[in-house]
């Protein structure tokens, strides 16, 4: 190679490098705009549920005064209408904290450690205690492992998925909690004596809003939306499986601790 051929070569070669160098810096400033602008949007939806919270708390606490203080001027109408507002409060109160949950489960890093799935099942057995008995439920377990993962969120997974089961069963619940190891994950399963879900469904179950029964029972539709969204974020995944008047089970895989 001649020496204005090498040279050419050079030029080109730092001519290259600048433009690499370039981009390394608009992608860092970008990088740092998204976070930024990340940061912003988290504290925006923190007060907005804050605000939004005190408000609901304020319809609840007055409409409850109202209907306590006034009880014998109001008519039965009164009555009903009051029963109502505090009804609609308490929805709106459950699905604000469904939608912080969910949304906070796709932001930042949450810290992830060993995890021992059988305190977690305790954790949401104890939660879900008042509907357990109220239904007369049994809930059982295997043996259950200890995974890589943030102790709270699996817990509300938990909670959701052996909530769901309970309020959807039309006979006495039972509801059966298991593992098994697959490669260097665990596959978890919760399986119910339910009604199944139709196969042409089944793809809706997941999805955000998603209420296959309208309003027959008390709920958002983000309960299962934040399971699989939680497991994903755990590198997992999440898949269902159903058939009519044969239960269902619902599956979801955990990086193992060991």
């Amino acid at each position: 190679m001649g020496n204005s051929d090498q040279s050419r070569a050079e030029d080109q070669i730092e001519r290259l490098r600048s433009a690499l160098d370039a981009e390394i810096r608009r992608g860092v400033e970008l990088q740092k705009q998204a976070d930024r602008a990340n940061a912003d949007f988290e504290e925006f939806v923190s007060m907005a549920a804050h605000n939004l919270r005190q408000s609901l708390r304020d319809v609840a606490s007055y409409s409850q005064l109202i209907a306590e203080s006034y009880a014998a001027r109001l008519d039965s109408d009164a009555g009903v209408f009051l029963d109502r507002i505090q009804e609609g409060a308490a929805r709106m109160q459950s699905l604000l904290a469904a939608v912080v949950d969910y949304w906070a489960t796709g932001t930042g890093e949450r810290p992830r450690s060993r995890t021992d799935m059988e305190d977690a099942l305790r954790q949401a057995l104890l939660c879900a205690d008042k509907q357990i008995a109220e239904r007369r439920a049994v809930v059982t377990h295997d043996p259950l492992p200890a995974v890589t993962g943030d102790f709270e969120i699996l817990t509300k997974v938990l909670l959701h998925l052996i909530g769901n089961a309970i309020e959807y069963c039309v006979t006495p619940p039972r509801v059966h909690v298991s593992s098994r190891r697959a490669d260097g994950d665990w596959v978890l399963a919760v399986q119910d004596n339910g009604p199944g879900i139709d196969p042409a469904f089944q793809g809706r179950v997941f999805a955000a809003f998603a209420r296959l029964h309208g309003r027959e029972h008390p709920g958002n539709g983000l309960g299962l939306a934040f399971c699989k969204k939680a497991i994903e974020r755990h590198g997992g995944r999440m898949w269902l499986e159903s058939q009519p008047e044969a239960g269902s089970t619902f599956y979801f895989t955990l990086p193992a601790a060991d």
